[in-house]
């Protein structure tokens, strides 16, 4: 995908709605989703049907979480949560102290969200003229 088709999936989100990677199961309802708000970004799971726990992280912690998500630096690296990989390639997220709830994300949903992260669809809106 070239950066050009990045840019334009971060554009073409709706605003102000919960979304999910475009890796996720398109007829399922088992993902993570994010709400990009003004200073905050939000994590739910799906399968609660919007009814489960928010994790809500703010959004100068996010760059570096996405970062760990994706990889691109080490485990622990955000200051925001703590996310644990289980051993079937699951995670759970939760406050980095433990304060709030714990999202548990299956190895499927976990993959499709890792999957998005690393294709730019998470970023902040303004994140490409940030890294120009």
């Amino acid at each position: 995908m070239t950066s050009n088709e990045t840019s334009a999936t971060r554009r073409d989100r709706p605003a102000g709605v919960w979304f999910k990677s475009t890796f996720s199961n398109p007829n399922g309802n088992e993902c993570v989703e994010v709400f990009i708000d003004t200073g905050l970004v939000h994590l739910r799971d799906s399968k609660d049907c919007g009814a489960g726990p928010v994790l809500s992280i703010p959004a100068g912690d996010w760059p570096t979480l996405l970062d760990e998500v994706a990889g691109r630096a080490p485990a622990g690296a955000n200051t925001a949560v703590q996310i644990m990989i289980d051993a079937d390639g699951g995670a759970s997220i939760c406050a980095r102290d433990t304060s709030g709830p714990i999202l548990s994300y299956t190895p499927g949903e976990w993959s499709a969200f890792v999957a998005g992260v690393r294709n730019a669809e998470f970023d902040l809106p303004g994140a490409e003229v940030l890294a120009a």
